[in-house]
């Protein structure tokens, strides 16, 4: 804790005084253009991530960056998607996974939560069934990256059964994303609807996000 001690102070003596007028306008209010949905593994960081200021991002951390289909689960994810969607008016969703991430592992072989049974449930609402993910993997040379691309597309298709979703996705008012975090080389790759394939961020949106 003293190491912690030691950062709030600074940040009290310097970071606040230094940008007084940001937290003071942010004070008043948020307008955050981006939910940022990613999983809680402390090795990810979303702002340092994308170099965003606080107010930037409305963020969203669980086990796995899952997000429960609207009709499975009546939970904070669902009450936070909703905040951000109609209360802030978002106009992206990320859905970011990593690799490294313990909860795919334990959706590819369940038998690694079975000794931590309220994780085991949480999985059960990623809505990716074993079987799909072990074929993905299977046909892939990169095994687990494909079945955690795999399991964020499936949060991406679970995002569009919540009725503020797919209300703004409607009105043209929202755009959702799928991320994957490469831990191991500081790498973002996005999914891409015109072929399907995830790449690098600076192939996938060049200078077309605003």
């Amino acid at each position: 804790m003293r190491d912690f001690l030691d950062g709030i102070l600074r940040f009290q003596n310097e970071v606040f005084h230094e940008r007084r007028e940001l937290f003071k306008r942010l004070s008043a209010g948020q307008q955050p253009q981006t939910l940022f949905i990613t999983c809680s593994d402390s090795r990810i960081d979303p702002a340092l991530l994308l170099g965003a200021d606080p107010g930037d991002l409305f963020v969203l951390r669980n086990a796995g960056n899952i997000v429960p289909r609207a009709e499975a689960h009546g939970g904070g994810e669902a009450g936070t998607v909703e905040f951000a969607v109609r209360a802030l008016q978002v106009r992206h969703i990320v859905v970011c996974g990593h690799t490294c991430c313990a909860a795919v592992a334990g959706l590819l072989e369940p038998n690694r939560v079975r000794e931590l049974p309220a994780l085991g449930e949480w999985l059960r609402h990623a809505g990716t069934r074993v079987d799909d993910l072990r074929s993905t993997a299977t046909r892939s040379k990169q095994p687990p990256v494909a079945a955690l691309e795999r399991h964020v597309l499936a949060q991406l298709d679970n995002l569009r059964t919540h009725p503020a979703v797919r209300d703004a996705l409607d009105g043209g008012k929202l755009e959702l994303h799928g991320w994957v975090y490469h831990l191991e080389r500081g790498q973002i790759t996005v999914f891409s609807e015109e072929d399907g394939t995830f790449k690098g961020a600076d192939v996938a949106y060049g200078a077309s996000v605003v």
